[in-house]
């Protein structure tokens, strides 16, 4: 790839962004000097840039710190492009919607707008992503740096039309991030039914209970209700067992599922299908000991330890690896999915990090798993009922989960067609308008 030219074929010219705006590289006062920080000043860093859209950042500096560094003030609007950063940081671009500064780390441009349309230049260059982090100096290990981000050429569409490519995907942005939104406002509340169903339960007439009106009892994790008891895993237990090593031998490109601690999740006890290994498992007793069923209990037993998850209905055949250890609860003794959302939860996640602090990291063995303590409702009816609270709590998460990626797969094919000038924009606009309103 030429340096005077983008990785890809257009129809229009291309301009240079040193000649359709100005790029200010930000810096840092120094940090012996308590009086240049903690003022009104944002400052950001080459981290801030994973906000995307910024109307504030958490960094502060002062007037004195301002005037004595190169630090410079940027009014809105303007993109943000990570220099520098550890990981996937560096060519990273963000909207800057307010006034500040940034650090050394991060250039920030303003382009004519005569010529460039903000909006349109910040996705242009977020679709070029892999392009920028190209042109760093030291052929992509050092930095960007002011000079190569004025170096870096830009296709100019009409300005009008500019306009209209950047307020399809900025819609789509929008609904996006409230999708985002979403989904981080349910994982609060999830976050609140773990702590009060498997804390306080459920009564007869299907509240919550309180001390006020119902009895509870002192246990080892706090107070609980007098209708539930704290047993040892293995008093629940039909058996517990782990996986055993050489499995490699038996992979195939089809048949059974072998899982692996990569197919649990910490955010809720389903399995992660996403990525799985098959294999063709040996006829013998061993191939039989690992073999999971329907509302087997699985619990990370080596590195990260107590990942939890519960063999879903209709999984079919499938074995565990030696990092996971197989839980088999029958149903008469208890849910397997309260006790799968009791060891997810805090006080279930707390043996672990007691464990951990007692030296098993390397691993957990089975004796320790079967004296993991559990808090049961004495009813199943109470259990279960916590369960499909929890579980309904999941789906809607799941749900929100799906059409994020889905709009992140849009927002992936539009910038294809519409930053290469694959497609018209025009032929786009009125979908576009129906989606801002449903999403608004």
């Amino acid at each position: 790839m030429s340096d005077s030219s983008v990785s890809f074929t257009h129809p229009w010219e291309e301009k240079l962004i040193g000649k359709i705006g100005t790029v200010t590289v930000g810096g840092t006062p120094r940090t012996s000097v308590e009086k240049y920080w903690d003022g009104d000043i944002p400052w950001m860093v080459s981290g801030d840039v994973h906000l995307k859209n910024i109307d504030d950042v958490p960094g502060r500096i002062s007037e004195p710190g301002l005037r004595y560094s190169n630090a410079t003030l940027v009014d809105p609007t303007s993109i943000a492009i990570a220099l520098a950063g550890q990981g996937r940081t560096r060519g990273t671009v963000a909207l800057v919607c307010c006034r500040l500064c940034t650090n050394q780390s991060v250039a920030l441009v303003i382009g004519d707008s005569e010529i460039v349309n903000t909006p349109y230049l910040f996705y242009n260059l977020e679709f070029r992503y892999e392009e920028l982090r190209s042109r760093s100096a030291g052929g992509g290990r050092a930095g960007l740096s002011k000079e190569l981000i004025e170096q870096v050429p830009v296709p100019l569409p009409d300005i009008t039309e500019q306009a209209k490519i950047a307020e399809v995907l900025a819609t789509v942005d929008r609904a996006i991030r409230q999708t985002e939104a979403l989904i981080a406002k349910y994982q609060r509340i999830m976050t609140g039914l773990m702590q009060d169903l498997l804390t306080f339960g459920i009564d007869k007439s299907g509240g919550l209970r309180s001390e006020r009106t119902h009895s509870f009892q002192d246990s080892s994790f706090g107070r609980i209700p007098t209708e539930w008891d704290v047993v040892d895993l293995e008093s629940i237990t039909e058996f517990v067992t782990s996986g055993s090593r050489g499995w490699a031998k038996y992979y195939s490109d089809e048949g059974p599922v072998f899982l692996r601690i990569g197919n649990l999740t910490r955010n809720h006890i389903n399995l992660r299908l996403d990525d799985i290994v098959c294999v063709n498992p040996p006829q013998s007793s061993e191939g039989n000991r690992t073999s999971v069923s329907a509302g087997d209990l699985l619990i990370s037993i080596t590195a990260d330890l107590g990942i939890i998850g519960v063999i879903p209905v209709e999984f079919g055949e499938g074995y565990v690896n030696q990092h996971i250890a197989l839980v088999r609860i029958p149903p008469a003794k208890a849910n397997p999915r309260f006790v799968g959302w009791f060891l997810t939860s805090r006080g279930g996640q707390m043996q672990f990090e007691k464990l951990n602090e007692s030296g098993a990291k390397a691993g957990l063995n089975l004796p320790t798993i079967k004296k993991l303590a559990i808090p049961v409702p004495k009813q199943n009816s109470e259990q279960e009922r916590i369960v499909e609270i929890l579980d309904s709590q999941t789906r809607q998460i799941r749900e929100l989960h799906r059409q994020l990626s889905k709009l992140a797969a849009l927002k992936a094919g539009l910038m294809q067609d519409l930053l290469t000038g694959k497609k018209s924009v025009t032929a786009l606009l009125a979908p576009a308008t129906q989606l801002r309103r449903r999403v608004s």
